[in-house]
């Protein structure tokens, strides 16, 4: 997955680039790598229209794509560890009691069949089924701004059962599979146990109208308001209404763009202590 950066000045973002990118320099082994990192984390901040391997190599003078896909193939670095300092940061700098974890999936179109959790499959993407990888995100947004805090590749059965494909991938061999509600669960615990300050978990149907995960978080932070069911029937009269329209929260700042149903659970969490 490479970066997208809209409605917001490259040289900005470039600015504090140094100063951010000191926060995981840690978590890349070799200093080819670390250097070759910030070089492309400084490529998906800039202006270019389309950001592939090619183009990021171009935009940091190197004569070929090979450093930049051996970063995300053979380069030894920790990716999770990565995601965990970029966590805290989210939560130090944009952290509020009120905050919302958002879920959603997205699909990458592909032509091969080597990429791992490829396989013909729908992705709102492309509108159709096609030939994709899916993910699954959590993003964190709040009163101070917002940003992605966690992912997850959503790994089909007719991978999970394949241990020779998933060998070819470089996939561990034990990898379970995982429904997208329940990848979202996890991301969901791991922002738990990182202590995030949230007050919202909002996803659309697909999440919404899963019962497990529903249950989940019940158990874990009892609802304060109504019941998931009567909240999203309030939404979906609303948006039936207006069709394409801004879901906001019923007392303030965060709003989210839809264009179906959006079940969003208000939560009352509890002391730590409590969990």
């Amino acid at each position: 997955m490479l970066a997208r950066v809209d409605g917001i000045e490259a040289s900005w973002l470039a600015s504090g680039l140094d100063d951010a990118f000191a926060l995981v320099a840690g978590r890349f082994f070799r200093r080819e790598v670390r250097v070759r990192a910030r070089a492309c984390v400084a490529g998906m901040l800039s202006g270019l229209e389309r950001k592939t391997g090619w183009s990021l190599a171009e935009y940091v003078g190197e004569k070929s794509p090979d450093g930049m896909q051996r970063l995300f193939t053979a380069a030894r670095w920790d990716q999770d560890a990565v995601r965990d300092d970029v966590r805290g940061y989210v939560a130090s700098a944009l952290g509020d009691l009120d905050g919302v974890l958002i879920g959603d999936d997205t699909g990458f179109e592909k032509k091969g069949v080597c990429s791992a959790g490829v396989q013909r499959q729908y992705t709102g993407t492309a509108g159709k089924i096609t030939n994709c990888q899916l993910g699954v995100f959590l993003a964190y947004a709040g009163p101070k701004g917002r940003a992605l805090v966690d992912r997850e590749l959503y790994l089909p059965r007719s991978w999970t059962r394949d241990e020779v494909r998933l060998a070819a991938a470089k996939v561990p061999s034990e990898t379970p599979f995982r429904t997208k509600p329940q990848l979202l669960r996890l991301m969901i615990e791991r922002a738990v146990a990182a202590e995030i300050p949230f007050g919202w978990v909002t996803a659309d149907e697909a999440y919404g109208d899963n019962g497990p995960l529903r249950a989940f978080l019940e158990e874990r932070h009892r609802l304060a308001s109504r019941s998931v069911e009567a909240f999203a029937a309030v939404l979906w009269r609303y948006l039936w209404q207006t069709r394409d329209a801004l879901v906001w929260k019923l007392d303030g700042h965060v709003k989210g763009r839809a264009a179906g149903l959006w079940c969003c659970v208000r939560l009352r969490l509890m002391p730590l202590a409590w969990w």
